[in-house]
């Protein structure tokens, strides 16, 4: 049985027990983030930690932990589920009150974190490539925190599923701006593109590649493309926390460049690696 973390406490997980009163249950009130670590050590965990800081400003909610809590959270899971490979989940709530739409003027949030095993992209996907759907984007214009309320993630992320696909890219206005859990890149002649950061999730693999894009000097652009040109894209590839980066070769069954991994991923594929192992020595 996993040990999880629940305001203050490592306990089994079926020993969790949260109030049906809570407000992320009710409203979808609350924050999280997904560290992915590696050899025991958390990739990114300070820009995960300042993304969830940045939302709790802009939603009035409070984050209650510092850095290092936020570390002896990680550090204790991994201890109590004997993880070194993993994915931990941290939500932050504004905990339970009576059924109100008003933030309530004192509240104890409720922290609650988990520890999972997780493995690197499998040879397959980083050989062969992965299918995905257009979908059209409906969420909210509060895109750019990471709260819990993501039910029409959830809906096209099933859609993606039933229709054999990994993913799908969300299409607003005629532009596709993200993927349902990851960040969307294409390739046009050797050029990487991105949707700049307009009400889209700030994605710290994302970040980390536009960072390694700078390092390397590949051209790179932060810029809206219409639908149909990323379609017509040389390449194709999203990136997130625990899938690090993965080729795109098929989207609504169109083939993508020549329905093969291109050469710009596979070296966004290389950096990204090489850049895990200099910061967490895997």
């Amino acid at each position: 049985m996993s040990i999880v973390y629940l305001n203050g406490e490592f306990l089994p997980h079926d020993e969790a027990m949260i109030s049906p009163e809570d407000r992320s249950f009710l409203f979808g009130d609350g924050l999280y983030e997904v560290v992915r670590v590696y050899n025991g050590r958390m990739f990114c965990g300070e820009d995960h930690l300042q993304r969830m800081r940045y939302g709790g400003a802009e939603l009035e909610l409070t984050i209650p932990f510092d850095d290092g809590e936020f570390q002896d959270i990680v550090e204790g899971l991994l201890r109590e589920n004997d993880l070194e490979e993993a994915m931990v989940y941290l939500q932050v709530s504004r905990g339970a009150q009576p059924r109100e739409h008003c933030f309530p003027e004192e509240y104890v949030p409720t922290v609650y974190a988990n520890a999972r095993p997780a493995s690197r992209p499998s040879q397959d996907i980083l050989e062969n490539g992965v299918k995905a759907i257009t979908h059209p984007d409906i969420r909210g214009g509060l895109c750019y925190i990471k709260t819990t309320a993501l039910l029409f993630n959830c809906l096209a992320a099933s859609r993606a599923r039933r229709a054999g696909a990994f993913e799908a890219l969300l299409v607003r206005q005629g532009f596709v701006t993200e993927a349902t859990a990851r960040s969307a890149f294409c390739v046009i002649d050797g050029k990487i593109f991105t949707h700049p950061l307009a009400n889209i999730l700030p994605g710290i693999t994302r970040k980390k590649v536009l960072e390694l894009a700078r390092r390397h000097g590949w051209e790179f652009e932060e810029r809206a493309l219409p639908v149909n040109r990323f379609l017509e894209a040389d390449e194709i590839f999203v990136t997130g926390t625990v899938s690090e980066a993965v080729p795109v070769v098929e989207v609504d069954g169109r083939r993508i460049g020549d329905g093969r991994p291109g050469p710009i991923f596979r070296r966004v594929s290389e950096a990204l690696e090489d850049y895990i192992e200099e910061v967490c020595g895997t």
